[in-house]
């Protein structure tokens, strides 16, 4: 009875949250919250909700190495504005406040007090990294706004240097006071977990400061960059996790991102999913169905980075450009045939295992994503998913020392074998696992990186791009990178020797898919045709061929997507600037 009454004086406080632009409302008595840990249990739980675990399968929806059915809006022209544009929500922020500043009652002790405010200031960092990353300088409020606050309410952007310095200092506060190092379940804020997410915010604000020269903040790159290497080393010393390997290089990788727990070895916190309290995800409708999703596969630029297994670029073969798809599968980094339908790549249709080769009624270029889908179809309608999803996972800790000790030049051999080696390793290649790379890939450096000539960094990054692929990183680690440019990459597919003739894509001697510009007198059973004409039905065709009869498959090129200095910040929202006149509104919008 006591924890239901202490549910609903929550619920009311919860309730009491605002926007910026709103004034505060009076809220209810704080005592039976505050003065017991069960209340602050209940009450930190609130915090949870932010993360937005279940969603983050598709939290790369809108990336370079990602072709969709549409171009998006936020790069396509003339389709964003500061009249359409959101995130400038306050709610969360004066929630976690409001505990703050109220954890203060003597009958729990203060050890277990400092617990609990290192997790809600673990969420003050998470609420206002998400907000600096989208809109640079913002207001930096550290209090629960009260009706009289409006000198607060109505204030001004503080500086990036500010806001991010106390969101350092609400990391540092989260790792050292924070008393729990592990959990079962994955699904609580630990230390490591805190240390973690050190990790990547130091590491992001490193590099945007090294890249961003134009923000005035490059003398102090090297600070956060240091700070970034030392939280990661600390997981990884301290923390007690190591990369799953349990199921061999044919299929670790994928199993920790569709196994219904969290693989404990390496995921450090997880939105845990739970048939029996219908607590479940949409992966598979997403990554599989026509309609619902983005129908989002990857590029070959992208593909075409996944090393040979014995360490070689796949690029150096100089027939890579019109290998097809059942050639250009073989013998690669293992996590290509984990992350796309390739090979022998099965799934389950009503208990019957059928082979499953790329599905052209859904992928326009042919590398068609399984990272996160199960494999029985029975997944394939409505949020059905029983995975868990991973929001910090041991691997990314390892890409965060070695991209920081890479960005200062002191990435030794020993650190190399410990991290992006010890990938690879996993993923099946043999080659160069335990020295650091001595030559730069042409490929990588002319496609992703131009301005990049240290090989060391080339491949860290290559890494981190498909280690962590589909997992919310990339369109961040493009903007911290300063490289924009590559969201206006072709979405290019694989490559098509001749019209008119089915292909196999999986060599199971089924055919599968076929393009045409005319349509042919008589079609092969079980072929998908696609239809390359330049003009269809009297419109322009998206989905074309880069050569005449044969060539790379192309999708939507007829809608350019541009970048601007501008889209590194999104627009503050109309409104806001409206009700607030000290808001200045970003640079080009």
């Amino acid at each position: 009875m006591k924890l239901n009454y202490i549910f609903v004086l929550l619920a009311a406080v919860l309730l009491a949250g605002c926007e910026l632009e709103e004034l505060p409302v009076a809220t209810t008595s704080k005592g039976p919250i505050f003065s017991s840990e069960s209340g602050l249990v209940l009450y930190t739980n609130s915090f949870y909700n932010m993360l937005n675990g279940k969603n983050l399968h598709r939290a790369d929806a809108m990336s370079d190495y990602l072709a969709r059915k549409d171009t998006p809006p936020y790069i396509t022209e003339g389709n964003f504005s500061p009249q359409v544009s959101t995130g400038w929500t306050w709610t969360d922020l004066r929630n976690i406040n409001y505990f703050i500043q109220n954890c203060t009652d003597p009958k729990v002790p203060l050890n277990v007090r400092r617990n609990y405010l290192g997790i809600a200031r673990f969420f003050r960092a998470w609420f206002y990294f998400d907000k600096v990353k989208r809109f640079g300088d913002v207001p930096w409020i550290g209090k629960a706004l009260d009706v009289t606050d409006t000198d607060i309410l109505y204030k001004g952007r503080d500086p990036r240097a500010m806001v991010m310095d106390s969101v350092l200092a609400d990391l540092d506060y989260a790792c050292n006071n924070i008393s729990t190092n592990s959990e079962p379940t994955r699904s609580l804020i630990t230390k490591y977990v805190a240390f973690a997410f050190k990790a990547r915010v130091c590491l992001h604000e490193g590099t945007f400061r090294k890249y961003h020269a134009n923000i005035g903040l490059q003398s102090t790159s090297a600070a956060w960059l240091n700070q970034a290497a030392t939280a990661a080393k600390k997981v990884i010393d301290e923390g007690g996790y190591k990369l799953y390997d349990g199921a061999g290089t044919d299929k670790s990788y994928r199993q920790v991102f569709i196994n219904p727990a969290p693989m404990a070895t390496e995921v450090m916190l997880s939105a845990v999913c739970d048939l029996a309290l219908n607590n479940l995800n949409d992966a598979n409708w997403y990554w599989t169905s026509g309609t619902y999703g983005d129908k989002a596969s990857f590029i070959r630029t992208f593909i075409n980075t996944y090393l040979n297994i014995d360490g070689t670029p796949f690029t150096n073969n100089p027939n890579y450009k019109t290998m097809l798809f059942k050639d250009e599968v073989k013998n690669r980094d293992k996590r290509l045939t984990q992350t796309i339908r390739a090979g022998d790549y099965k799934r389950t249709s009503g208990g019957a295992v059928v082979p499953s080769p790329p599905l052209f009624s859904y992928t326009y270029t042919g590398y068609m994503p399984i990272k996160w889908a199960l494999d029985d179809m029975y997944y394939d309608t409505r949020d059905l998913n029983i995975n868990s999803v991973s929001i910090f996972r041991y691997a990314e800790v390892l890409l965060a020392y070695a991209e920081a000790k890479a960005e200062l030049g002191t990435l030794t051999d020993a650190d190399w074998a410990l991290t992006v080696g010890a990938l690879r390793k996993r993923a099946g290649i043999t080659g160069g696992l335990s020295t650091r790379p001595t030559a730069v890939d042409p490929y990588l450096q002319a496609n992703y990186f131009p301005g990049i000539t240290d090989p060391i960094l080339l491949e860290v990054r290559r890494e981190r791009g498909i280690e962590l692929c589909l997992e919310g990183f990339r369109f961040d680690d493009i903007v911290r990178w300063r490289r924009g440019e590559l969201m206006q990459m072709e979405w290019n597919g694989m490559y098509v020797p001749q019209l008119n003739t089915p292909m196999d894509l999986n060599e199971d001697g089924v055919m599968d898919v076929a393009f045409f510009k005319t349509p042919p007198a008589t079609k092969v059973p079980g072929v998908t045709y696609v239809e390359v004409a330049p003009i269809v039905a009297g419109k322009p065709n998206s989905q074309l061929i880069a050569g005449d009869t044969s060539g790379e498959l192309t999708w939507l090129n007829n809608i350019p997507r541009r970048w601007t200095d501008k889209h590194y910040y999104y627009p503050i929202p109309t409104g806001d600037i409206i009700t607030n006149p000290k808001l200045t509104q970003n640079p080009g919008w």
